[in-house]
C-alpha cells in the first residue's frame, strides 16, 4: 500500500502530533507523517517527532516580519522539496492567507476543539460552559479560507458535567481530538473522504446509529 505524505504544522508541544505519528506506526494506516514543520524553534513538538524518527523544519515567521506571503512561500518550497501530499495544522498558531489556502485545497486539515459551527475561535470551553450546553466536543474540518468554517470531516462529543470547569472540559475534549484526528486523516488519506462543491463527501461504509443523549436518565433506559 503506498501512504500518502503527510506533514504536521505546530508551533507548541504538538500534542495531537503525538496521536497522528502513533497511529501512523501502524502498518495499515494509509499516511505516512512525512514532515514536522514549525514556525518556531523552540517548538517543544519538534523534539518528540525527531525522537520518533520523523523529519522537521523550521521556517521562522519572524524573519518575515508582517510578510505573510514570502513566509507562506517559504513553507510552500519546504513542502514540495519534501513531496507533501497532505497538510495536518496541529497547534499551528498562524493565520493562512486566502492564497496558500487555495493551495492547498481539499488538501488541509484542522482540529477545533467544539462541535462545528458551534463556538468558533478560541475560549471554546469556557464559552460552551456559559452557554450551558449539555454535549459539546472536537471537529476535523478541511482548512477553508475563513477561520474555522471548513467542510467538516469527522466530530466527536461526549456530555458536559453539571461541575464540570473549562480545564476539566478541555483535558477531556483533548483525548476526543486525540482519536478523530488520525481518523479523519486516514479518511482523507485513503480517498473515501473528499471535499466536494464546498462539502466533505463520505464514501458508503455501514451507517452508525449510535447516539448520545445528555443527560442521561433511567427515562431512557
Amino acid at each position: 500500500m503506498e501512504k500518502r505524505r503527510v506533514a504536521v504544522l505546530i508551533s507548541g508541544r504538538g500534542s495531537n502530533l503525538m496521536a497522528l505519528m502513533q497511529a501512523a506506526r501502524r502498518p495499515s494506516y494509509p499516511a505516512e507523517i512525512a514532515l514536522v514543520l514549525s514556525n518556531r524553534a523552540q517548538a517543544g513538538g519538534l523534539l518528540a517527532a525527531q525522537q520518533n524518527a520523523v523529519p522537521t523544519a523550521v521556517v521562522d515567521h519572524g524573519r518575515y516580519g508582517a510578510d505573510r506571503h514570502q513566509f507562506e512561500a517559504a513553507m510552500q518550497h519546504v513542502l514540495e522539496k519534501a513531496r507533501i501530499e497532505l497538510v495536518c495544522l496541529a497547534g499551528f498558531m498562524r493565520l493562512l492567507t486566502p492564497s496558500f489556502v487555495a493551495k492547498w485545497n481539499g488538501r488541509m486539515l484542522n482540529i477545533h476543539p467544539a462541535l462545528l459551527p458551534a463556538f468558533k475561535g478560541l475560549d471554546t470551553h469556557a464559552r460552551a460552559l456559559a452557554a450551558g450546553v449539555k454535549v459539546h466536543g472536537a471537529t476535523v474540518h478541511f482548512v477553508a479560507e475563513e477561520m474555522d468554517s471548513g467542510a467538516i470531516v469527522a466530530q466527536a462529543a461526549l456530555a458536559v458535567h453539571e461541575d464540570e470547569s473549562a480545564e476539566s472540559l478541555a483535558a477531556r475534549v483533548l483525548n476526543l481530538e486525540h482519536r478523530i484526528y488520525p481518523l479523519a486523516l486516514a479518511l482523507v488519506a485513503c480517498g473515501r473522504a473528499k471535499l466536494v462543491g464546498g462539502r466533505c463527501v463520505m464514501a458508503p461504509a455501514e451507517r452508525d446509529e449510535s447516539v448520545l443523549i445528555a443527560p442521561a436518565t433511567e427515562l431512557e433506559k
